[in-house]
């Protein structure tokens, strides 16, 4: 079941959207050459803490840390560790944090030092294809409208757009109803209501769309080991048009 939030419980979303926005602006600065990425969860652990708000992720489903940190051909959830970042590396980072028994989600990817053009243009179009993404989450649209917008943005470019994994609802819970695919059929799916909270989130390789899982069992990278890209903002749908709860603007 889709379940629709209330004015207050937005607000809830809001202020948990919030914390989790400052944890990647902060983290945008400290993303350096000689870094690792254990140190980045620790500051963002200790920043959602400071903020009174906890780590969503840390022990979700036994998951061991506080961010998801995934480094040029991981994808998603790789676990933060003694990895050190360099000069050309791109760092995605997926955070989450609970505040007041709601939740924001969001993410980035980061350049370090200097990187290839090629990188840089995969996560332009990466980003771009969140937003226009964001831009078809209006009441009365449908779904895969959403879906549609972020496919058509990225396949001109000619990349793999990850099938495997794809957004979501959040709000009292990490993944709620509806999965939202990045990719779909215009005008299919559920009518888009005012109230429902979706985190979009674009997964956007540089070759293959396909994935494997490594050994630890959480860390997914390109089947082909070329680089990914990963974008998410958690957002409300409203009758004014789609809020973004993590929007990372003004900070």
């Amino acid at each position: 079941m889709i379940v629709r939030k209330t004015t207050r419980e937005l607000d809830k979303m809001r202020a948990a959207g919030r914390v989790v926005a400052e944890v990647l602006m902060l983290l945008s600065d400290a993303a350096k050459p000689g870094v690792t990425t254990r140190h980045l969860d620790g500051l963002a652990e200790r920043h959602i803490r400071t903020r009174g708000a906890m780590p969503t992720f840390k022990g979700y489903r036994g998951f061991p840390a506080s961010l998801c940190i995934s480094v040029n051909e991981q994808v998603v959830h790789g676990i933060p560790g003694d990895r050190t970042l360099k000069d050309g590396d791109i760092v995605s980072i997926d955070c989450g944090a609970t505040l007041d028994g709601y939740i924001g989600d969001s993410a980035i990817t980061l350049a370090i030092g200097e990187v290839k053009p090629e990188l840089r243009e995969l996560m332009r179009v990466t980003e771009a294809s969140l937003y226009s993404g964001i831009s078809a989450a209006l009441v009365g649209n449908r779904l895969h409208d959403i879906s549609a917008a972020v496919q058509s943005t990225i396949e001109p470019y000619g990349y793999g757009i990850v099938r495997d994994y794809c957004g979501h609802g959040v709000g009292r819970q990490l993944h709620e109803e509806p999965q939202v695919p990045n990719y779909g059929v215009p005008d299919t799916g559920p009518r888009l209501k005012s109230g429902w909270c979706l985190a979009i989130e674009p997964m956007v390789n540089l070759g293959t769309h396909q994935t494997e899982t490594l050994s630890d069992g959480w860390t997914v990278v390109t089947a082909d080991r070329r680089a990914s890209a990963h974008f998410e903002h958690s957002i409300a749908i409203t009758d004014d048009g789609p809020v973004i709860l993590t929007d990372r603007r003004g900070l």
